[in-house]
């Protein structure tokens, strides 16, 4: 019995295991990840400065004199089907009839649907969650599990060169930290 209980318990503690983290660089290319390390330094003027909250470009690279790896939609094929952790900051795209956000842009630094520039495509990812989660602070950062795809979308708010089904999604707890 007491080797049950022992099993049962390990099975349960792996079951809650976490995959381990992503870092969104990951998600370049090693040549587009040579190119932003030799890119010079890029001004983020944000509207805020101005006092206007709206970025009419939304996720989408307006600014045609950056680098091409700014606007870069190149992916690591070895992605493609694997199972990551990624941590990041939703844009609320679409929700349930609860409220929950069903399917975001995830990016990588809080505030990317109002900042100059976007984030590249290949450094937004789309997330299906159709389970929802109730987004209180889009500038608190969630973890979001599950399995990677390269997939292209586009709609009027940015181009993603990558999209995951999550089968999970949480907000990053102090004790992540």
């Amino acid at each position: 019995m007491r080797h049950l209980l022992l099993s049962l318990l390990l099975l349960s503690s792996l079951a809650r295991a976490e995959l381990a983290e992503t870092d969104w660089l990951e998600l370049m290319p090693e040549e587009d990840r040579q190119a932003l390390e030799a890119m010079p330094e890029i001004s983020h003027n944000s509207p805020e400065q101005d006092g206007a909250f709206y970025n009419p470009g939304g996720l989408r690279q307006q600014d045609k004199n950056l680098p091409a790896v700014m606007s870069s939609a190149k992916t690591v094929a070895a992605l493609d089907g694997k199972a990551i952790r990624l941590g990041g900051y939703p844009v609320p795209l679409e929700t349930d009839a609860q409220g929950r956000s069903t399917l975001f842009f995830l990016v990588p630094y809080p505030g990317a649907c109002i900042h100059v520039p976007p984030p590249p495509p290949n450094q937004l990812v789309l997330v299906r969650y159709p389970k929802g989660i109730e987004l209180e602070d889009i500038y608190a950062p969630l973890w979001v599990s599950g399995t990677l795809q390269v997939e292209q979308v586009s709609n009027e708010l940015a181009d993603a060169a990558y999209a995951l089904e999550a089968a999970m999604v949480r907000v990053v707890e102090e004790s992540d930290l």
